[in-house]
């Protein structure tokens, strides 16, 4: 974590040196903290070089020397957070009178007496740094990555029962003995979590008999993390040609292994296996050894990393899924008892349970099914496991499973690291919104600037759906198989096998600290709440607050309190006394009836999100740091929603450095004639009041934007909150719900006309709204129009015809809850590059067009009209005949009603 402590003590400096609040006196050690950011910056950058050198360091060296730096840069930035808020005048001295308007805040911060610690901490810093690059600079030691002389794979008692990877083993089956007369050289790739049966479903393909009789050339090769290259390819040589006779000229072993394999295969019919790749380059590097030509050539490659997975055909990419629970529970009862045991009624649901709670992860079941092999297979005891998902049972299988497991955390780029352990934070399988968590990682400075960003990487081309360069990080956690997302790409989480690693290497290193988190398997090793940085809360608010209030001298450095455990709908009493140098406050499972005016001595919070009913104090505007601020409203009963609607303090205006300001139905009060909020690029839960043009032309750089109406019952009145949007020119997502939409039988459009949209707009979410479908001309030409979604009744009517060109650049489209009957395209060119369609609820739709473009990817049709179900099916099998053979068309159908019926 050592990155992450770098990364926080230089957005710590930058604050002090460019802060609009903060001045500092003159001559008092201006010059000191400017070095000191130069010289955290170049640290900064060293640890960096871990990224290029991960394959020959000496990961337990790095790993202690990283925690070395965290240490010292931790207690150096306490010293000097600590120095600047003791000069800050308390918040108790300064008047907070609702109705008082002053000019901003202006803080003079003298630095002279830590000059001395700046200039010690630099020397640290310094011997610090050479150690990091000797580190660097200086391979692993021989023994440590000896392969120079290999020994073939053995498969012997290698009977891995193959489950859920029938269809991909077909498939494969099916590409390496077809021959390709224009494709003389196939490239596979499998990839996926760590234990989902990469190796199982290769290592069947490899002993296959069919395969054994088709290539006359073989070889299987398990890679890893660390490696030398001339060994891998010494052990292909040895595998494909075992009586090659090696001649070295002048010490070129590398040339001249590379000239040896390639005459072995050369003309031959080869299969070549790599195994646990993981580095892009190298799978180039070996790959290209291959003959290209003549007679065909077959190249398996196994990963975690989706980069490596790419070196394959985009046809021939195959993510391997999580198994089902039936099949989740077939191999446990084959591990646990073996085909001829007899499985009692009690003992086959108790299994079940179990096998649910592995969430279809093949090495989790192995794991668990072997520990529970050597117990008594009673109802009791299994009862008793399936009971609970923190039984010793998974921690044993966690803990066993750790050797596996920990290279995708060890050797993640240092700038993922953070932001990987900080979903363990959230309790067991919580599905958490991108948009969110995302915003969490940059409140907590793990999130690298724009500048550094644009260096880093050309992020529009690998990220693919996600539009959004602090979503990179969730999708390259997702790409190296470490982060699960959901089916429509808006929530993510661990699995449970990585979620336990996340909190056991969080408490070692003090990332983070679980507060009552004995059930969390972490107690039992003595980790302690002192000097912790991020608190979470994820059982009992209470008695967690009584801990905080018990240790006031030990979480006095603590910088987040995350409380994501259940829902509080009762006062909880909140401790933020000792909290003084708190950034980041996640509260939205407590209720606040009255608003905390404790978080208002939090000057140095940046993120600030609660679950309160009232008006915001005008003193908000005291957080001068604050960036996010997130205010959600526990569901009451109400009569009208004009008795709903409140106003947000004028006092908002002077909050220059937000981001983010989300208060459910809210208005953003009319602004004065100087009011600006140059940095705000979310507004979200504002009511259509706000959605006027003196507001919009005050925050240009709006990037989303949501809306929310709440209707009288008697409302008749048109709506207009479209008018103005025009007026934001960076706008890329919009989200307008109505939340009690009336559903009558007519078509009254509860807004005016649908005005004129951005052009920058690439996400749409409509719901509720209520128009014709004649009105979808003002949507379907927008031109940079990626995602689509259509939601309980956003359209009425029964047709819907999609004319000639439009939809010319959406990739996604989802309609959710509609009366359409008929859905028809004008001719092929509508919707021409559209990868995904998700049609849900529509229980009157009798046909789905065929006419998409040949980017369709997947389909989901989910309670729907049995007709509907037929015409996806219908499109699949004519998708299927048309570009079989170059990619796959995945169809998903799911009814509930058969659900209940089972």
């Amino acid at each position: 974590m050592a990155y992450a402590a770098v990364s926080s003590l230089q957005q710590t400096i930058e604050r002090l040196l460019t802060s609009s609040h903060i001045s500092i006196v003159q001559n008092s050690g201006t010059h000191a903290i400017e070095l000191l950011y130069k010289e955290a910056r170049s640290l900064h950058e060293t640890l960096e070089g871990f990224n290029t050198k991960k394959s020959i360091m000496n990961m337990k060296r790095v790993k202690i020397l990283e925690g070395e730096i965290m240490d010292a840069v931790c207690e150096f930035e306490d010293v000097v957070e600590s120095h600047v808020l003791n000069q800050f005048p308390s918040q108790s001295e300064q008047s907070i009178a609702e109705d008082e308007i002053r000019s901003p805040l202006l803080f003079s911060v003298d630095l002279q007496e830590l000059i001395r610690e700046i200039g010690s901490f630099i020397k640290v810093v310094n011997k610090m740094n050479e150690a990091y690059i000797h580190e660097l600079s200086n391979p692993l030691p021989e023994e440590e990555h000896n392969r120079v002389i290999p020994s073939r794979i053995d498969f012997s008692g290698n009977e891995s029962k193959m489950v859920g990877l029938s269809n991909q083993f077909i498939q494969i089956k099916h590409l390496f003995v077809t021959n390709y007369s224009l494709r003389p050289r196939i490239i596979v790739s499998l990839y996926g979590m760590a234990g989902i049966g990469k190796t199982t479903l290769a290592k069947k393909l490899f002993q296959d008999p069919f395969i054994l009789g088709t290539f006359e050339r073989r070889a299987f090769v398990t890679i890893g993390p660390k490696y030398l290259l001339e060994g891998l390819l010494l052990d292909i040589l040895i595998q494909v040609s075992p009586d090659s006779e090696m001649i070295i000229i002048d010490g070129e072993l590398l040339s001249e292994l590379k000239r040896m394999v390639f005459e072995s295969l050369k003309d031959r019919r080869y299969l070549i296996v790599l195994d646990d790749v993981w580095e892009a380059k190298l799978c180039c590097d070996l790959v290209n050894v291959f003959p290209a030509g003549g007679i065909r050539g077959r190249v398996l490659v196994t990963t975690r990393l989706h980069e490596v997975a790419q070196i394959a055909y985009k046809n021939c990419e195959y993510r391997l899924p999580f198994l089902n629970k039936k099949e989740s529970w077939d191999l446990l009862r084959d591990k646990v008892f073996g085909e001829e045991y007899p499985c009692s009624y009690e003992l086959e649901k108790a299994g079940k349970k179990i096998a649910e709670h592995c969430e279809g992860l093949p090495l989790t079941i192995v794991t668990v099914a072997d520990i529970l092999s050597k117990a008594d297979k009673n109802p009791e005891y299994l009862n008793e496991v399936a009971a609970n998902k923190k039984h010793s049972v998974f921690v044993d299988a966690y803990d066993q499973m750790s050797e596996v497991l920990y290279p995708s955390y060890d050797y993640l780029d240092q700038h993922f690291k953070a932001c990987f352990l900080y979903a363990g934070a959230f309790p067991q399988n919580y599905w958490i919104h991108y948009n969110d968590i995302s915003n969490l990682w940059s409140a907590e400075g793990f999130l690298d600037s724009a500048e550094q960003f644009r260096e880093r990487i050309n992020y529009m081309e690998l990220a693919g759906t996600f539009a959004e360069a602090s979503n990179y990080y969730m999708y390259e956690l997702f790409s190296s198989s470490v982060l699960m997302l959901d089916k429509e790409e808006v929530g993510c989480r661990l699995h449970s096998s990585f979620w336990y690693l996340c909190n056991k290497e969080a408490a070692k290193r003090r990332f983070f600290y679980a507060l009552n988190g004995s059930g969390d398997g972490l107690a039992e090793q003595g980790i302690k709440i002192k000097n912790q940085r991020r608190l979470c809360i994820r059982n009992s608010i209470l008695f967690a607050m009584k801990d905080v209030y018990n240790s006031m001298a030990s979480v006095s450095m603590v910088r987040s309190l995350l409380c994501s455990g259940p829902y509080n709908q009762y006062p909880v009493p909140i401790c933020l006394e000792p909290l003084r140098l708190l950034r980041v406050f996640h509260a939205l499972t407590i209720r606040f009836y009255e608003f905390p005016m404790e978080v208002l001595k939090l000057v140095q919070v940046r993120y600030l999100a609660l679950t309160y009913n009232g008006n915001l104090p005008a003193s908000i505007s005291k957080l001068w740091n604050l960036q996010w601020l997130i205010v959600y409203r526990h569901l009451i009963i109400i009569e009208s929603a004009k008795k709903r609607s409140s106003d947000m303090p004028m006092e908002i205006w002077d909050m220059k450095e937000l981001k983010d300001l989300r208060i459910m139905g809210s208005n953003l009060s009319h602004p004065r004639e100087e009011s600006f909020l140059p940095n705000l690029l979310t507004l979200y839960n504002v009511n259509p009041q706000s959605c006027t043009k003196d507001v919009f032309e005050r925050i240009p750089n709006l990037m989303r934007l949501g809306i929310q109406i709440e209707l009288a019952p008697d409302s008749v009145d048109p709506l207009s909150c479209f008018d103005h949007v025009s007026h934001l020119h960076k706008l890329k997502t919009l989200e307008c719900v109505i939340v009690n939409p009336t559903l009558k039988a007519e078509i009254v459009a509860p807004l005016a006309p649908l005005s004129d949209f951005p052009s920058s707009l690439t996400l749409l979410i409509l719901v509720g709204l209520g128009y014709p479908w004649e009105e979808m001309s003002k949507i379907s030409s927008l031109p940079n129009l990626k995602n689509l979604a259509l939601l309980c009744y956003a359209f009425r009517g029964p047709k819907w015809e999609v004319r000639d060109n439009e939809f010319q650049r959406l990739q996604s489209l989802t309609v959710k809850d509609t009366d359409l009957e008929q859905w028809t395209f004008q001719n092929y060119s509508c919707l021409p590059v559209t990868k995904s369609l998700s049609i849900a609820h529509c229980y009157k739709l009798k046909e789905i067009p065929l006419a998409f473009g040949r980017f369709l990817e997947q389909v989901e049709v989910v309670d729907c009209n049995p007709l509907a179900v037929r015409c996806a099916e219908e499109l699949k099998d004519d998708w299927d005949g048309k570009y079989g053979d170059e990619r796959s068309l995945d169809l998903y159908v799911h009814s509930s009603w058969e659900d209940e019926n089972t």
